[in-house]
């Protein structure tokens, strides 16, 4: 990489065009699926060795190809925000083994990739403008990964040392893992089963980082997933997984800056709030904690009487559990509803995690309703 990194953050706004590299971004998109498929056939081609690094289906790697850039490109005016996006993924490629000369080519693939969509848009000038900014990726996410390594494997080996299925398709599983690992409560970690090379999933410890190295997981098994199934119906105590680095900041604590909390989980998503709740505790932090749970039905409040004893525990803690028509119906996802009538939440700040159609209805609701954006945190279940 011919460009340091300071003399992107020196200069990098006169480098790249921002606007320019939004715009191409989008115009080459509109082949749709096409992109990532190109994409992903010229870097087979030019490094089959980095085939086994990637899943047999590809479905979901093309549309994390897509959602990465699309962030990359919508951010390219604003290093501040983009640097640390960019440090993550790097610190988190880590586990897939990759070098340099795999940064080298990508960056190959993704210019021919951008020529053949873009046809006579393709200038001098925009391939410069892109050549810029990959350097910047690439320089940005090699030098987080080399700064990681001195401090962390490329994974983390994990023991299954108890699987409770608490209910016909979900299940809480304790992993012991093989050195310690450093997380924020409510990031999420990839974990890769030994059936599924190379197939890795997010999910969200539900508990701050241990000293005895332990780290449970709320896992539903999706319809028509691959991963979550597995470790639903398949896992057994024994078993070996791979945990990737964590990864995500939206759901922590430090979002909400000190200020009081309401938090809206439905189903797994409850697994960060229990993870923040726990830090709380842990640092001794005095802050109101309203936990609002939502449920279909009172049999699916799978983790109720460990909710009932923090609950105990903490003066500061109380829990809402919502089910039947408070928890929404098909039509109508949202928990805005209960959650308004359980208080006045006056500079309070949200949290909301659980399905897509949930955390949408939810969060909109609760804008309409008049909180803030600037206090509104939310993030799909994975």
């Amino acid at each position: 990489m011919a460009l340091a990194l300071d003399d992107f953050r020196r200069r990098g706004l006169r480098v790249m065009d921002a606007r320019a590299l939004r715009e191409s971004f989008e115009m080459a998109c509109r082949s749709g699926d096409e992109v990532p498929q190109y994409f992903y056939a010229q870097l087979f081609l030019r490094a089959p060795e980095v085939r086994s690094m990637f899943p047999v289906s590809m479905g979901a790697q093309r549309d994390r190809l897509l959602t990465a850039l699309g962030h990359i490109t919508s951010q390219a005016d604003q290093l501040d925000r983009l640097t640390p996006y960019l440090q993550q993924l790097g610190r988190d490629h880590r586990k897939f083994d990759v070098v340099i000369r795999h940064y080298e080519v990508v960056g190959e693939c993704l210019l021919a990739t951008l020529a053949y969509f873009l046809g006579e848009a393709w200038t001098p000038e925009l391939e410069m403008q892109w050549i810029s900014a990959y350097e910047l990726v690439a320089q940005t996410m090699a030098q987080a990964a080399v700064d990681d390594e001195r401090v962390n494997p490329a994974w983390w080996q994990a023991e299954v040392v108890r699987h409770e299925r608490r209910s016909v398709d979900l299940a809480v599983v304790t992993l012991l893992l093989n050195q310690p690992m450093r997380y924020t409560a409510g990031q999420s970690v990839m974990l890769e089963l030994p059936l599924m090379p190379s197939t890795w999933r997010a999910f969200t410890p539900a508990n701050v980082a241990r000293t005895d190295g332990t780290v449970e997981l709320h896992v539903r098994a999706v319809d028509g997933g691959l991963v979550s199934p597995a470790i639903v119906y398949g896992l057994n105590e024994g078993d070996v997984v791979r945990l990737g680095a964590p990864i995500g900041s939206v759901l922590t604590l430090a979002s909400s800056r000190g200020r009081d909390l309401v938090m809206v989980a439905g189903g797994t998503g409850l697994a960060p709030m229990r993870a923040m709740i726990e830090e709380l505790a842990v640092t001794g932090a005095q802050r109101q904690v309203d936990l609002f749970v939502a449920a279909r039905e009172e049999s699916g409040f799978y983790d109720l009487p460990m909710l009932r004893h923090m609950e105990h525990s903490y003066p500061w803690l109380r829990v809402w559990p919502l089910s039947g028509s408070d928890a929404g119906t098909l039509e109508d996802r949202s928990l805005a509803k209960p959650v308004l009538r359980g208080g006045r939440w006056d500079e309070r700040a949200f949290y909301v995690c659980g399905s897509p159609r949930m955390v949408s209805a939810t969060v909109k609701d609760l804008t309409e309703s008049g909180i803030r954006g600037d206090l509104l945190f939310f993030e799909e279940d994975r």
